[in-house]
């Protein structure tokens, strides 16, 4: 049951969102923006110039422990090799429950040996906090999310407006690795990552420190296109970014490779929960399998509409699915019978009992700004 307007968080720029003439919708237990001049503009905005995002509903976890301990823990527990991480260094992995499903997929920081965070989605970290806890074998580790701002800023001219607003060159900070960072003379985080496949940044402060940076961040902005982004145009960017999300690609009865993420699934030579399943799909493959949809014909494809073959056999079903404001087209992620994933094959997606033509898409919807260094 979805909770009542009176029991929905709220993050610290809920009452600026509403003065910036935000549409405010319920998501995963938060009051969030949705959209403030239009999902279309927006998105559009973020592709060629920039958008800022708050993402402060998304959660922090610590974890501190002796080094051989701790990388023990997060080896059993993830299905990505955290061995390889150097510090300052972001991973994208996923917690996995008993059965090979995910409890949630995630981005790992490492500090150093005995430090790292986990960024998790609103709707699940609690429930990888207490995951955590149930394996936890001499681990400091705390639920911070309540303490975190987090924004996050996404666009080709991302790297431009936060190298100039604090006046440092961010050019050597590169894909995927973060650094400490004062601002207004608080310990930061600041981190090249972000969920829309374009260049960007997500930026952890104090909750004060957030609130203020948004609010300066958004105003110096302006001069480079800068407008603020909501959860509908964070939809359509991540999907044409291929990027997928929990509750939808991602859930606890899917392992990573039916998910689509077999690319974070490593065989690191110890086992982690699920690793007998996972690793003997990814040696032999899987029945299910997630790809792109893209329609050949107008129209506008949602989650859980079918996907059959040109004979009219039901292949599968989307997971997410949206109007691409970059291709002025529909686009989606399917879950399918493996062997229906062809590139380029001709397939019908069922939208309210018509059928129309599209094809599957294996390979990215855009090409976006993301650097790669």
């Amino acid at each position: 049951m979805m909770a009542s307007n009176l029991e929905l968080r709220k993050t610290p720029l809920n009452e600026i969102h509403k003065q910036l003439g935000a549409k405010m919708v319920p998501f995963s237990g938060w009051e969030m923006p949705v959209q403030y001049s239009g999902i279309m503009s927006e998105h559009l905005a973020t592709r060629s110039n920039a958008g800022i995002f708050d993402v402060s509903h998304m959660g922090e976890i610590f974890l501190k422990g002796e080094k051989e301990i701790l990388l023990s823990f997060l080896q059993n527990l993830t299905c990505n090799d955290v061995s390889k991480l150097s510090n300052n260094q972001v991973q994208y992995n996923a917690v996995l429950n008993e059965k090979g499903g995910l409890v949630d997929d995630i981005t790992l920081y490492k500090f150093n040996d005995t430090k790292y965070m986990v960024c998790s989605n609103a709707s699940n970290y609690e429930s990888v906090y207490a995951h955590f806890q149930k394996y936890n074998n001499g681990l400091t580790i705390s639920n911070e999310s309540s303490a975190w701002h987090q924004i996050a800023l996404q666009g080709p001219k991302a790297n431009q407006i936060l190298s100039d607003y604090l006046k440092t060159d961010l050019n050597p900070l590169g894909y995927y690795r973060f650094q400490d960072i004062k601002i207004f003379n608080e310990d930061c985080i600041l981190s090249r990552t972000g969920y829309t496949g374009e260049d960007g940044f997500e930026i952890y402060t104090p909750n004060p420190v957030g609130v203020k940076l948004w609010n300066e961040l958004l105003q110096f902005g302006k001069t480079y296109g800068l407008v603020p982004v909501g959860l509908g145009a964070r939809d359509t960017l991540r999907l044409e970014a291929k990027y997928p999300l929990y509750g939808h690609e991602l859930s606890s009865e899917l392992t990573p490779i039916e998910s689509g993420i077999a690319w974070i699934v490593k065989d690191k030579g110890v086992n982690f929960l699920g690793s007998e399943k996972i690793l003997t799909q990814l040696k032999s493959g899987a029945q299910l399998g997630s790809a792109g949809i893209k329609l050949l014909e107008p129209g506008v494809i949602r989650e859980n509409y079918p996907v059959l073959n040109t004979s009219g056999e039901k292949i599968g079903y989307l997971t997410s699915g949206t109007y691409s404001p970059s291709l002025k087209q529909g686009i989606g992620l399917a879950l399918l019978d493996k062997t229906s994933i062809v590139n380029e094959k001709e397939i019908l997606v069922e939208i309210r009992g018509e059928t129309k033509k599209g094809i599957i898409h294996t390979k990215n919807f855009i090409s976006g700004s993301v650097r790669k260094n």
